[in-house]
């Protein structure tokens, strides 16, 4: 039974919903030389998208947020550290039932307890590594499934 509708939007095609968290100041980096499209790819892979969102401080550049919003991603500025607002955000989802499975970007281990609260909930959990130097063994042993970029 699922009286609020959280289970299926009615497309009825089977296919998991994926929420896609991405951690901003953690990923895009530099030293990474990640690309938001290649995100998303890792995140698709496991289904189609419930909600796609990339998570920016204030110190955030228009640039940045105008080319995340021209790759589909819904931009969540905050005022502060990311951290909580993502962690807050995917737990919800997890609660709520709003995905079939949760997919993090980042090499934060911040993210380990709200990825264990997705695993509670029965849902699939991916950990998205920005690149081998940026992999976190915390994040990669709480998922149930792990990628990192460009490998």
């Amino acid at each position: 039974m699922d009286p609020f509708g959280w289970l299926s939007d009615g497309a009825g095609d089977g296919e998991p919903r994926v929420a896609l968290f991405v951690d901003g100041p953690n990923v895009l980096r530099d030293e990474f030389d990640v690309d938001l499209d290649d995100v998303r790819e890792a995140a698709a892979a496991a289904g189609r998208p419930a909600t796609t969102r990339l998570y920016v401080d204030e110190h955030a550049t228009p640039k940045l947020i105008q080319a995340a919003e021209a790759r589909g991603f819904e931009v969540v500025v905050t005022s502060g550290d990311v951290d909580v607002k993502l962690a807050v955000d995917l737990t919800r989802f997890a609660v709520e039932g709003r995905a079939d499975v949760v997919a993090v970007a980042s090499r934060d281990t911040d993210f380990k307890p709200a990825i264990e609260t997705a695993n509670a909930c029965g849902l699939r959990t991916l950990a998205i590594a920005p690149g081998e130097h940026g992999r976190s063994d915390a994040l990669r042993n709480a998922a149930a499934e792990s990628t990192t970029l460009g490998e």
